[in-house]
């Protein structure tokens, strides 16, 4: 068999046959590998032989491992594109028995995306929301220990202001009447109470001025329900309407406590306004007999001289019985 032109210069020149070989040749298939070896041992010497077999062989080698890792890339590449498949398969977008398109994805996502920014829209209003709580929150803290403060200034008023009311109750007259005015003063006040209750249950209706403060109050109760509704999703703002809420009860409590203290110190002060005024009745009346008694002594004269001493005694101790009442 002839040798090509190729093969003879190279043999002028080294020899380098190999090399063109390496850079002119494609790899052959694995079942023409002994054709080609019988094919390249009859037109060239052994040694050139064995170079170009074993190069062959390197070449087919390594296009085997290229080949592998292509296919590995491939496979790789079409289990993720059957993962994709099949997580959007069940998504409800994508019509039933079709397959999901790209352009139906991105589509998707775009809307996805949009949720998403009208969702933090609504988080951005929320938060707004909650520090708009927290601030009237703190107001109430304030509102609250304010009120405290004036319970305790109440509770330091009711007590005595000096020993003068201290000195009037240890008479035990005064002490008696104090007492007999203080029970009739708070039967008073219960069947005042009493009258003024079964006159608001007769006299209630939505036209009288309590069923307007209770139909008002009704009506901000639902404002404040519905509010507290919209933002019911969100779990630490409804946790602060609770606290605020269970605050104004306490708010409640303390300014119906206050009211109390404040009318029994009303109470208080009648009962000692009339114990004054009996009082200054009782010294009037005690003025009035010790007048009486020295116009009786000076309008009497003596008869006698024992008689008279005797009289004068019998007077005087009369008068001390009668001051002494």
């Amino acid at each position: 068999m002839a040798s090509s032109p190729n093969l003879d210069d190279d043999d002028d020149f080294g020899g380098d046959y190999a090399g063109n070989i390496t850079r002119n040749k494609r790899p052959r298939p694995l079942d023409d590998d002994e054709d080609f070896k019988e094919h390249v041992e009859e037109e060239h010497a052994p040694g050139a032989a064995t170079g170009i077999v074993l190069i062959l062989r390197d070449s087919l080698k390594k296009s085997e491992e290229d080949c592998k890792v292509y296919q590995d890339k491939c496979k790789q590449a079409e289990d993720e594109l059957e993962k994709w498949r099949s997580a959007f398969q069940n998504e409800s977008f994508i019509p039933a028995g079709t397959c999901p398109e790209p352009g139906i994805v991105v589509i998707a996502v775009q809307n996805l995306r949009s949720s998403e920014e009208s969702l933090k829209e609504q988080l951005e209003k929320a938060r707004k929301k909650e520090a708009a709580f927290i601030v009237n929150f703190a107001k109430r803290e304030q509102e609250i220990t304010e009120l405290k403060a004036a319970v305790r200034d109440l509770k330091s008023q009711l007590k005595p202001p000096s020993l003068k009311a201290r000195r009037l109750l240890l008479d035990p007259a005064i002490h008696e009447e104090f007492t007999r005015l203080k029970s009739a003063a708070e039967e008073k006040d219960k069947k005042i109470k009493e009258l003024e209750e079964n006159l608001a249950a007769v006299n209630f209706t939505t036209q009288s001025r309590m069923g307007k403060l209770l139909m008002a109050k009704c009506r901000t109760l639902q404002e404040e329900n519905d509010e507290i509704g919209m933002m019911a999703s969100e779990g630490k703002i409804h946790e602060l309407g609770m606290k605020l809420k269970l605050q104004k009860n306490q708010n409640l409590e303390l300014r119906r406590q206050i009211q109390e203290l404040l009318d029994y110190m009303e109470m208080l002060e009648e009962g000692v306004g009339k114990s004054n005024e009996l009082v200054n009745t009782m010294k009037k009346q005690l003025e009035d007999k010790d007048i009486e008694a020295k116009k009786m002594t000076e309008g009497k004269k003596p008869k006698s001289g024992g008689k008279e001493d005797k009289k004068t005694s019998e007077g005087g101790n009369n008068v001390d019985a009668s001051k002494a009442n």
